[in-house]
């Protein structure tokens, strides 16, 4: 029987298939869904199957159902098969699917390619509609998050520009030697393999030098790139390596091989790529500049060995680096899916990727950041390091050694290990054994159908037919922009500059063209402080407008923001310079004592902060920060405040569930007392499947603990013949009560949890403007100047 939407679009909640038999090793047809509460990844997931269980079926309905639930994901894919989540088609229709099919795929079901395309439409339907799942559920996923396809290397679908910038990591990483210490060896050891230099990144002479660069310029807050790192090995800004002097640790005959093999690198035609596309910025990979939660799947498929290794290290160090900046919580703010993980995460080697994901393992939990990683074989994985993997689900296994491999490694969860042996033995396609230790017991059960289209890898050329994701909007720096906004003077430009004396004057440091015009400079430090919003800060203002006639005054509303460092106390050497007419007053000393003292009542006037704030939590966005920027970093505290009453809503209904079966029980003990036979077991049947869906809501102990035996007698019960007794008493009809306050508590829940979602929905909660104005006391207008500009 298809499941209904109301049984498994549950806030906080992955519907991932239905339960399964272990007595029988078949789904249970008539049973509830299965549903995976999403705060049990942040303790992390593994996925193990062999070729054809269905593992990469179960990741895409894990990831779409993280979508749906507004969680964004980067997603290592290595084989190519995770670019289906790209294919979303809520009509199904044929046309849909005809780009995406395979002449091979179509030829092997003897069938044309126009053919074989209205065929899998018509297989996704039904195989959708099997599961209560429908083309609304499809654009809902759409809707819900964005998809975007990156290749690294590669202009096959979005490039990703990998060795660009070195940056620094943040001060928290900085501060702290143990981590910063792991992210260097991270990224030399990965410079180290894409250079094919086999060399230990922190006992050789190589590893060493490239390590002590990137200490010493990120403990300054220094970014890098590949052509200053290859100018410092040149001409190292220190002369010491431990004790020892730089010319005697690694003299510079032999530094120069090491700047050799880098140039021979960057000049490669192949590797110029690598240096184009978007930045390995890790928040705006997982959300798009709206806001909206993006999967960022990262398909490697193209790259040879040691350029997978180095994008995985690089991108794992971007993600610990990025997740470092984020506050901590308890709900899941993203997810970190990496698929077919042979080679990155070895029980003996230690390759680069393997220290940042055992560093992610560890922690990751504490910032809301859930890791998934999935593998064929059991042997892959390094079973000490992922002792912190809170969930495992299984599929079927190669060999009988896989098996044996696997319960070794689950050993230390304190698990059945005879139980699961033999719930392994069984398995078939599609069937997992979940092991979670946030659950009472293993549960068997059956992943559902996907609602992307599961054509297996994509080539380059359809990666290429793919849409592309949103892109941020190019700002212009301020200093261009007062350039490019400024009218153009209508005064004459002389050739000599104009006798200024006792007036602070400033030039541009950056000066390309033959020009310069006269501006009226103001330099303050703005106040800001609110007791009610915790804030007391500082901002900087550098304003430049034009100076006044002889009617009007200065005019700073229509004034232009500066950035004071770009801009010098000497004019620009070197070239003719024409410059432009300064009006008599600007001349004078005596009116920029004026202008200041108008400069500072404005400012206190005009120059108000506005900030948004959050009604449901009283959360305030920072200074400068844009809405879409806010929101996005709302939705981690408000998901946490929607979980918070989520766990008070399941309480509140399991007590009113706990009081309905009390007089449930008493109910049916007066009914066997009234009547001289058994009881009405089809109505004790209909009672158990009203308490089964209820369950389903209120969490998952229900779930895993009584819902599923529930559910099999539920089932059984229902093919019993029930033989009816001739007095129907008022028994009976308190037992039909019983099942009407059921249904009434269901929907009850059913509309409180909508409205739940509905009001922590961070992308549409309504936002209330607070405005401060500057404090008198604390304002203050540094300067004035004769500014020349552009």
């Amino acid at each position: 029987m298809p499941l209904n939407a109301e049984e498994f679009e549950i806030l906080g909640s992955f519907y991932l298939g239905r339960p399964v038999d272990p007595a029988t090793a078949r789904p249970i047809e008539d049973a509830p869904p299965f549903l995976y509460d999403s705060t049990d990844l942040t303790t992390h997931a593994i996925c193990v199957g062999m070729t054809g269980s269905g593992k990469t079926g179960l990741g895409v309905a894990l990831l779409e159902e993280a979508a749906i639930d507004g969680i964004p994901a980067l997603i290592i894919d290595p084989k190519g098969d995770l670019t289906n989540l790209a294919l979303q088609f809520p009509n199904l229709e044929p046309s849909d699917f005809r780009p995406w099919i395979s002449p091979d795929n179509a030829a092997r079901a003897g069938e044309t390619p126009d053919a074989f395309a209205a065929s899998q439409a018509e297989l996704w339907k039904k195989g959708l509609a099997r599961w209560g799942e429908d083309g609304e559920r499809i654009a809902k996923l759409a809707k819900s998050a964005e998809v975007a396809v990156y290749t690294p290397g590669s202009t096959a679908g979005i490039p990703v520009s990998v060795i660009q910038s070195l940056e620094a990591p943040p001060e928290a990483m900085v501060n702290d030697p143990e981590l910063l210490g792991a992210q260097i060896e991270t990224t030399v050891a990965s410079l180290l393999g894409l250079l094919g230099i086999n060399a230990d990144p922190t006992r050789s002479r190589e590893g060493t030098l490239l390590s002590t660069i990137l200490h010493h310029s990120w403990d300054r807050g220094e970014g890098l790139d590949l052509p200053e790192i290859a100018r410092r090995i040149q001409k190292p800004p220190f002369s010491q390596i431990g004790v020892l002097d730089i010319e005697a640790f690694y003299p510079e005959k032999d530094r120069f091989a090491l700047v050799l093999a880098l140039n021979s690198l960057l000049a490669s035609p192949n590797f110029a790529i690598w240096r184009q596309g978007v930045p390995l910025d890790v928040q705006s990979l997982l959300y798009t500049p709206e806001g909206k939660p993006r999967l960022a799947v990262f398909s490697i498929a193209h790259l040879g060995d040691a350029e997978r290794m180095f994008f995985v290290s690089m991108l794992l160090g971007a993600t610990l680096s990025w997740m470092r900046r984020q506050p901590g919580t308890s709900s899941l703010r993203a997810l970190l899916y990496m698929d077919e993980i042979f080679g990155y995460f070895p029980p003996t080697a230690n390759p680069p990727s393997k220290k940042p994901l055992l560093t992610l393992m560890k922690q990751a939990r504490a910032f809301g950041l859930g890791v998934v990683l999935a593998t064929q074989n059991p042997a892959d994985l390094d079973y000490k390091g992922l002792s912190n993997a809170g969930t495992w689900f299984i599929g079927r296994l190669q060999t009988e050694r896989d098996k044996m491999r696997l319960l070794d490694g689950l050993a230390g969860l304190g698990v059945d290990r005879n139980a699961i042996d033999q719930m392994l033995s069984s398995l078939g396609k599609r069937i997992f054994l979940m092991n979670n230790v946030h659950e009472n017991k293993p549960i068997l059960f059956e992943s559902r159908w996907a609602l992307s289209y599961l054509c297996g890898p994509l080539t380059r050329d359809q990666i290429r037919q793919l849409p592309r994701p949103s892109s941020p909007v190019a700002t212009t720096p301020p200093a261009q922009a007062a350039s490019a906004r400024r009218e153009e003077p209508i005064e004459p430009v002389s050739t000599a500059a104009p006798m200024v004396s006792g007036i602070r004057q400033i030039y541009p440091k950056k000066f390309t063209g033959d020009a310069l015009y006269p501006q009226l400079v103001g330099v303050a430090t703005v106040r800001y402080r609110d007791a009610k919003a915790k804030l007391d800060f500082n901002r900087p203002l550098v304003l430049a407008t034009g100076f006044p006639d002889s009617l009007h005054g200065v005019i700073w509303d229509e004034a232009l923001p500066l950035v004071l460092e770009d801009f010098d106390s000497a004019p620009p050497a070197g070239r003719p310079i024409r410059w432009g007419a300064v009006p008599p007053e600007g001349l004078r000393a005596a009116s920029y004592t004026g202008w200041q003292r108008d400069f500072a009542a404005w400012i206190v006037e005009q120059q108000t902060l506005t900030l948004l704030e959050c009604p449901l939590n009283g959360a305030l966005s920072e200074p400068d920060e844009a809405e879409m920027a806010f929101r996005t970093r709302l939705s981690v505290s408000l998901r946490e405040a929607r979980d918070a009453q989520i766990a008070a809503m399941r309480e509140k209904y399991a007590k009113k569930e706990q009081a309905i079966e009390q007089r449930r029980r008493a109910a049916e003990e007066r009914l066997r007392t009234h009547e001289a036979r058994a009881g009405d077991s089809r109505l004790q049947t209909v009672i158990s499947a009203g308490s089964t869906l209820l369950s389903l809501f209120l969490g998952r102990k229900k779930l895993s603990a009584t819902t599923i035996s529930r559910a099999t007698s539920t089932a059984k019960g229902l093919s019993r013949t029930v033989k009816q007794g001739d007095d129907l008493d008022s028994s009976r009809e308190r037992l039909k009560e019983i099942e009407a306050e059921l249904t009434a508590l269901n929907e009850a829940l059913r509309e409180e949890m909508d409205a739940t979602r509905d009001q922590f929905d961070a992308l549409t909660t309504p936002l209330i403007a607070r405005e401060i104005k500057p404090t008198r006391t604390g304002t203050r207008v540094e300067w004035m100047a004769l500014g020349w500009l552009t």
